[in-house]
């Protein structure tokens, strides 16, 4: 299996070239579907110890439907399908620009939620305009063993999110273990206490949200593996604008800097969308990290993978 891999803003993308199962055809939406019924197996390998860890995302490159797309891309980490992720498409643009696929300017992604817009600025910085994000239900109220009262906003960027700013301790990088678990326990308890997205979607994703000096907030995001984003994640912080325009808080076009647990950084602004949400625009960096060829020996016992406990 051939890969290439990246990060961005420290959040690790393995973007799979070949060496995929086929997935047939149909759109890039039903295909991921297909994965994920079909071939746990294949994402498990590919992006879990011992040739991955559980913060990677997996970025598998399939013909697109749409003629306007420069390729089809499917989400995944180790818990399964991501619908849409800011941090892997800022990834899979710096890595098609390192193939030599496309050079700056605007590109088209085909995504499971929907066409995503990104902008090549230079070797390293990418912008993405995301799927229209919005908020489902403000100040839901939870009672968290563990942690106590704990007050937040579920909203749409990509993937279904729990924001709050009712923190168990301080956002900093000494508490991550701390911080993993109170959030695991959060969204327990939206599970337990029947919270879901729309139409009954999992909310796999909570953000822990404070003021920091040098951005507008720093945050910890809690991803579906049950490891952190060390990005600031795209698909949160589009939650999080979704959820600070419907307050007034931020207007169209003013900017956002929003900083990670590890202290990276994305820029971002909106503008109104079409069904009364709004359209993020994330601006973010990212390196190449390693092209590799993954071996799967016959015998070996964790050919499959070695799933997150």
């Amino acid at each position: 299996m051939r890969v290439i891999d990246s990060h961005t803003e420290g959040e690790p993308t393995r973007v799979i070239l070949s060496g995929g199962p086929d997935l047939g055809g149909g759109s890039v939406g039903e295909r991921a579907a297909r994965l994920a019924r079909d071939h746990g197996d294949f994402c498990k390998s590919a992006i879990c110890e011992p040739r991955g860890l559980e913060a990677m995302v997996g970025a598998m490159l399939v013909p697109p439907l749409r003629p306007d797309c420069v390729t089809g891309v499917i989400y995944f980490n180790p818990a399964g399908n991501l619908g849409m992720c800011g941090h892997a498409s800022i990834g899979t643009a710096i890595t098609l620009a390192h193939m030599g696929r496309i050079g700056i300017g605007m590109h088209r992604l085909e995504t499971p939620v929907g066409v995503v817009t990104v902008e090549l600025h230079s070797d390293h910085e990418v912008s993405i305009t995301n799927v229209e994000s919005y908020r489902l239900h403000k100040d839901v109220s939870l009672d968290v063993p563990g942690v106590g009262r704990v007050t937040g906003d579920i909203a749409w960027g990509g993937n279904w999110f729990f924001i709050t700013r009712d923190l168990p301790c301080a956002l900093q990088p000494g508490n991550i273990r701390h911080l993993t678990d109170a959030t695991l326990r959060i969204r327990q308890a939206l599970q337990d206490q029947g919270w879901t997205g729309a139409q009954g979607a999992w909310i796999d994703h909570v953000i822990l949200l404070a003021p920091c000096e040098g951005a507008d907030a720093r945050n910890f995001v809690l991803c579906p593996s049950g490891s952190y984003d060390r990005s600031p994640c795209g698909t949160g912080t589009s939650a999080l604008l979704a959820c600070l325009a419907a307050d007034g808080q931020l207007d169209a076009g003013a900017p956002w800097l929003q900083q990670s647990i590890i202290g990276s950084t994305y820029r971002l602004s909106y503008v109104a969308g079409e069904n009364g949400g709004i359209v993020p625009t994330v601006c973010g960096r990212a390196w190449i990290t390693a092209e590799s060829v993954l071996h799967f020996a016959p015998g070996d016992p964790y050919a499959a993978g070695i799933p997150a406990a």
